[in-house]
């Protein structure tokens, strides 16, 4: 394993954006990742994971941290009987494909959640009723002093939270799925997969949902197409025209133009709904937005 420098995030994120990464490396075995993180405690720099780069908005200035991809047996998925053992890297659809094959069911609405099981259990992702908290039995989770396993309450596993924090990295994840005939499982992801597809922006380049949805009788979405949303457009980003919960990379966006929009459409929805709404994406060395007036 190598420790490489000045890595684009740009091209690490399905946005598109984010400048380069202090440190960069790719642990392909438990040993490997405990010694990435042992380096960044000796330089005394944070640790981030970048997974498939959804769900993720990177400083324009670069992340003074080590950024890490999980690859090899940290990428790897394997069938035990009603349980599915994977690396924290390993992205959902290979998993979702791995179970079907095996006639698993119940992670069926994983097929709407574009990134890996680690970036999954670190903000409890769902969609269509499920999210990761239902499936998994436990997670390996790796820090610089210690390996430990975590049950979901452990983890506090919530609507689109864990209790996780940087540098605290879920290496390996042990899902508990029940046999369910695979005709029934296709079926099932072919229908999720047609309303993803017919309500959401899947073609083009965006970090999955920008808000997380309050508790209100709108959805996020519907509460920003209200306020005028749609279309919005700030420097090289813009609010999707086909759903106001997700930005686009129009050409040439930063991530300060995404955080713009951020701010016009909290400003919006909370002068027209008073609701103040809270990101979903996760920020690399930006700011959390500050608390609305």
């Amino acid at each position: 394993m190598s420790i490489e420098h000045g890595i684009s995030l740009a091209r690490l994120t399905t946005l598109g954006t984010g400048g380069p990464a202090r440190f960069f490396a790719r642990p392909q075995t438990l040993d490997e990742l405990e010694r990435a993180l042992a380096f960044a405690a000796a330089n005394s720099v944070g640790v981030a994971v970048v997974g498939l780069g959804s769900n993720l908005l990177a400083a324009d200035e670069g992340v003074d941290r080590l950024v890490l991809k999980l690859a090899g047996d940290l990428a790897g998925v394997a069938v035990d009987g009603e349980r599915v053992v994977a690396g924290g890297g390993a992205s959902n659809a290979v998993i979702l494909h791995r179970a079907r094959d095996a006639g698993l069911g119940r992670f069926e609405f994983a097929c709407a959640i574009p990134g890996t099981i680690g970036g999954g259990v670190w903000m409890n992702a769902g969609a269509y009723g499920g999210d990761i908290a239902q499936v998994l039995q436990r997670a390996l989770v790796v820090g610089a002093t210690r390996r430990e396993w975590l049950t979901p309450e452990e983890l506090g596993l919530t609507y689109r939270h864990s209790n996780l924090e940087h540098g605290r990295v879920v290496a390996q994840v042990e899902l508990g799925l029940h046999r369910r005939p695979i005709d029934e499982i296709k079926r099932t992801i072919g229908e999720m997969q047609r309303t993803r597809k017919a309500a959401q922006p899947t073609n083009k380049r965006t970090f999955g949902s920008v808000f997380k949805n309050p508790e209100h009788e709108l959805s996020a979405g519907r509460m920003l197409e209200a306020c005028g949303l749609k279309g919005f457009r700030i420097g090289g980003a813009h609010i999707s025209p086909m759903h106001a919960n997700f930005i686009e990379n129009a050409g040439g966006a930063t991530s300060a133009d995404a955080i713009a929009l951020m701010n016009e459409a909290r400003r919006r929805a909370s002068e027209q709904f008073g609701v103040e709404l809270r990101h979903e994406v996760e920020f690399l060395d930006i700011p959390e937005l500050p608390p609305l007036a």
